[in-house]
């Protein structure tokens, strides 16, 4: 299919977006017939009451009926202003119009007809042209800014193309109409050298002559599809991709943007060669919003980037964008931990009369920009790449130092914290929490480690090994979501353990059948028969309450009672 006209195309509706989001609409046009007629039958009740000889009495006062021809013109005046107002050119043309040939009737009435009512008329009218011009003037300036500011604000100032917010919400307009697109995420190789060798100027002068050539190849006839030029801001730019009938319009495209880029640039007698790395991502396919859109194109463009292939085109494939997640989790991580930024909360533990037993230390996280990310985010990751042990530490010393204050009020409280198997199995690992009491002066009776049952699987010897010296240093042990891992009465007789935790999720079940409340009886059984303290975590309803009451549950941990808190709030709970 022929494309002709694309320039054109692309032009008016580019500028339709731009009346779009920042010129306010015209009313109907049925509304300006409607004070037309309301001026003429105006005019028409004006002439008929100026020669009526009658008189009213309003308000007890006597008053001639051709007296309210004033009243008349002046909502006759009103009519034509409004023309001015709300239809801009086309009002004023028209408001110009009937004012000027009203003239001749006011003259005649005037001077042949020696009619004196005639004056006040004429100054009336030409008072409102003046003030029809004044509005329309007035306007017409305003336009003109608000046409300047709505253009800065969806045109990059550089390159004149649509910005970041324009390719937005030309998104948000094709997706509205369900128009199938692909979206090309551009990110330019090694500019910033250009910038840093031969100044700003120049790395501008590049960035103009790119965005021309792409310019000039989106409103040509030499693609088969529709395309959007947009510079996201720097280096970046992006494409939308458009009318495309098979797979491989798109990525012939793509190469023709390429190939326009990698031509020869020569500014101030100096030649450049430019690449980029290309990642597409396509609607409805790859995401169905346009935020999610921008992150999977940018997600394939970054891939392309770290791999430095011959190949710069890329396509989104869902595993590309947890990978992206996960490299920035774990950047964020790195930048919490070099800056001490991670944090803690303290939930509550409390004995079935609702007595304080201590706290359970939580690792919590923000970023640079003081946005919460999630534990279930964060902790996994740092597992995976190592940094989880820097995390425990740093929580531990934090929350130790609460403890420390903590038990100048109540010295029986305990705090119990987390520690990852790859942690526990570190050779410095029993080092680093006598450092802790040492440092922080509490006693190692208050802490309590919490462990999971996933240690059995890793090393067994050497894991009890390192459990007996922390049980030597004093500190007890809990074992961690008993149930959901690789119970064994024989793995629970060898662990040197002091307390249960019964997972949130058995909690939940509990009443919902008999069967799941037998076996979270069996669970606080067990625990009491291995002479071992048994604590529910997760407990979110009374009828829980009740419930472990009645089976013999020593403690409880949950939302019931107890919500995470901040140290501060903490220390008012103690």
């Amino acid at each position: 299919m022929k494309k002709s006209g694309l320039g054109s195309h692309i032009s008016k509706r580019f500028d339709k977006t731009i009346d779009l989001f920042f010129h306010a609409k015209e009313p109907p046009k049925w509304i300006f017939v409607l004070i037309l007629i309301l001026y003429l039958l105006n005019n028409f009740f004006v002439v008929k009451i100026a020669k009526a000889p009658g008189i009213i009495t309003l308000f007890g006062t006597q008053i001639p009926i051709n007296l309210f021809t004033g009243v008349l013109s002046a909502f006759g005046n009103i009519c034509i202003i409004m023309l001015v107002v709300f239809y801009k050119n086309l009002g004023y043309l028209t408001s110009v119009l009937i004012l000027f040939f009203q003239f001749p009737i006011l003259i005649v009435n005037l001077v042949v007809r020696h009619l004196n009512s005639a004056l006040p008329g004429m100054f009336t009218n030409m008072f409102t042209m003046a003030a029809c011009t004044l509005i329309f003037i007035i306007n017409s300036i305003i336009d003109k800014y608000q046409k300047k500011i709505g253009e800065q604000a969806v045109t990059d100032s550089l390159t004149g193309l649509p910005n970041r917010f324009a390719c937005t919400e030309i998104m948000n307009g094709l997706i509205k109409n369900s128009v199938n697109f692909v979206l090309v995420s551009i990110d330019l190789n090694n500019f910033k050298s250009i910038n840093d060798t031969m100044g700003n100027e120049v790395g501008d002068k590049v960035l103009k002559e790119i965005a021309c050539r792409w310019k000039t190849l989106s409103d040509s006839d030499r693609t088969k599809t529709n395309n959007l030029v947009t510079r996201l801001g720097g280096d970046e730019f992006a494409v939308i991709i458009k009318n495309y009938k098979f797979k491989g319009d798109i990525l012939n495209t793509i190469i023709a943007f390429k190939s326009e880029l990698e031509k020869t640039i020569t500014i101030d007698d100096c030649d450049y060669f430019m690449t980029a790395s290309f990642g597409c991502a396509e609607y409805p396919i790859d995401a169905d919003n346009s935020t999610t859109l921008f992150s999977c194109a940018d997600a394939a463009m970054h891939k392309v980037k770290k791999q430095n292939s011959s190949n710069p085109i890329l396509r989104y494939t869902p595993d590309l964008l947890e990978k992206e997640h996960t490299l920035e989790i774990e950047r964020k991580i790195r930048v919490a931990l070099d800056t001490d930024s991670i944090f803690f909360y303290l939930q509550p533990q409390f004995d079935m009369d609702k007595k304080l037993r201590g706290f359970e230390a939580l690792a919590r996280m923000k970023d640079t920009e003081g946005v919460i990310i999630r534990p279930s985010e964060f902790i996994p990751i740092a597992e995976k790449n190592g940094l989880i042990d820097r995390v425990d530490t740093s929580v531990l010393k934090k929350a130790s130092l609460f403890l420390a204050e903590a038990l100048k009020k109540n010295p029986e409280l305990s705090l119990s914290f987390n520690v990852s198997v790859k942690h526990l199995m570190k050779n410095s690992f029993v080092e680093e929490l006598k450092e802790i009491v040492r440092s922080t002066g509490i006693p190692a009776e208050n802490l309590e480690l919490e462990i999971t049952e996933s240690i059995m699987i890793d090393s067994v010897e050497k894991a009890l090994n390192h459990i007996n010296e922390v049980k030597q240093m004093g500190i007890k042990v809990a074992i961690d979501d008993f149930g959901t891992g690789y119970s064994s009465l024989s793995y629970l007789s060898k662990l040197p353990s002091d307390m249960l935790k019964i997972d949130k999720s058995f909690i939940d079940a509990m009443n919902k059948s008999e069967s799941s409340k037998q076996y979270v009886a069996s669970i606080v059984s067990i625990g009491h028969i291995f002479n071992l303290k048994v604590i529910s975590e997760g407990v979110e309803q009374p009828e829980q309450l009740e419930t472990l009451r009645n089976i013999g549950c020593d403690f409880i941990q949950g939302f019931l009672w107890g919500r995470p808190l901040p140290p501060e709030e903490a220390a008012k709970l103690v």
